[in-house]
């Protein structure tokens, strides 16, 4: 029964022509009994008239607007060469509502007027014997009601076509939507990743090169300095693989994680010990906090501890040798305030150009990528004196 249907579904006009059939068989029978009863012959187009006119029942999906004009043609041959109505002429009733409900505006308006003048140009080439006046009038308002309401049928399912093929373009231009949003969060979401494993790996590794090149050039003159800086690496190595397991761990969507798997994310807190660090690997920093501490906004207090570790990052790299740094941090009422600098040669000058040079500069990149999420300020740039100088103002209050 499911595949019948659907195969009508797929096959209007079949089933339009099958109608069409049937009609006509009706529309025979009923002229044939309409001449025996008055014991006349039909005239000779009569068959032909509701031949045509079935004709554009079966053809009225296909096209409407021509059928609309077949079926006028046909009324104004009726009421020219005398052919009264028969069953057939039911397709004017139908050819109103699919024009209404599909055709052109035109043909829709077209076939409202001409369905109107139908029944009281019917009414005034047959009028009825047995009626006077009054009943005459009442008999062409009630003939013309079936094409009114069959107009304003089609209309409304014309309108509730469109509102649903409306409902269905907001739906696929919503899910479009959806669908950029996600793209957009997932590239977020990238970038984020991308910023944290580019300070853990620039930061960690960076200091295990240095305590390593140091254990090389004192093993055999000062094995304890040596163990110290072997101690060192081991460390730092296991503070990165640590912090690259909880990053990593974000990735893991499928999985559930033990709470407490994966260390929590650096703050403020843990700068001292991040300074303490440096230290240890041979750079002088000077660090102090002004204000009184207090805790901050989580997003606040890994960027001010990024930024921080990027600044010294870049200091132990681009600074020389004897290079030394400086780290203060200010808490004011509404933010937290950064300012690191270094008295040594600095970084190329392309390297802190936003976008840097051939892909390098990452680093600053992710700075000023940080610093715009939670609405705060960067000023990154050579010192007058020499040096570099990192300044940054982190609201306490998200940019909106």
């Amino acid at each position: 029964m499911q595949r019948l249907y659907d195969f009508l579904r797929r096959h209007p006009t079949w089933v339009d022509s099958a109608w069409a059939v049937v009609l006509f068989g009706i529309s025979v029978l009923g002229e044939v009994a309409r001449q025996e009863t008055r014991g006349t012959d039909a005239p000779m187009i009569v068959l032909p008239v509701a031949g045509l006119l079935c004709l554009v029942i079966a053809l009225r999906r296909r096209a409407p607007e021509r059928m609309l004009l077949l079926a006028f043609g046909l009324g104004v041959v009726q009421l020219v060469l005398d052919v009264e109505t028969t069953a057939a002429d039911f397709a004017l009733l139908v050819i109103v509502y699919t024009v209404a409900a599909t055709g052109a505006r035109w043909a829709s308006r077209f076939a409202l007027a001409a369905g109107l003048c139908a029944a009281p140009l019917a009414q005034l080439r047959w009028p009825s014997d047995q009626t006077g006046v009054a009943g005459n009038v009442a008999l062409t308002v009630f003939q013309a009601v079936p094409f009114a309401l069959a107009w304003v049928l089609g209309d409304s399912v014309r309108t509730r076509r469109a509102y649903f093929a409306q409902l269905e373009e907001r739906a696929a231009r919503l899910e479009k939507e959806r669908e950029a949003q996600a793209k957009v969060a997932v590239a977020a979401e990238r970038a984020r990743i991308a910023r944290e494993l580019h300070d853990v790996v620039a930061h960690n590794v960076s200091v295990m090169v240095v305590q390593a090149d140091g254990a090389a050039y004192v093993l055999d003159a000062a094995p304890d300095q040596a163990k110290k800086a072997l101690e060192t690496i081991s460390s730092t190595g296991r503070q990165a693989l640590a912090e690259m397991r909880r990053l990593l761990g974000v990735l893991r969507t499928g999985e559930h994680q033990e709470a407490g798997e994966y260390v929590p994310q650096p703050d403020v807190r843990q700068i001292e010990d991040l300074v303490e660090q440096c230290r240890g690997s041979g750079l002088p920093v000077d660090f102090r906090i002004e204000g009184t501490p207090r805790p901050l906004p989580s997003g606040v207090e890994l960027t001010a501890y990024r930024i921080v570790q990027e600044a010294l990052t870049n200091t132990r790299k681009h600074g020389g040798p004897n290079a030394g740094a400086s780290v203060r941090l200010v808490y004011f009422d509404d933010g937290l305030g950064l300012l690191v600098e270094d008295d040594g040669k600095g970084a190329p000058h392309e390297l802190y150009e936003e976008g840097g040079l051939d892909g390098r500069g990452h680093g600053l990149i992710g700075m000023r990528e940080r610093v715009g999420m939670v609405g705060g300020t960067l000023d990154a740039g050579p010192r007058p004196g020499g040096g570099f100088r990192i300044s940054a103002l982190l609201p306490l209050k998200p940019a909106h």
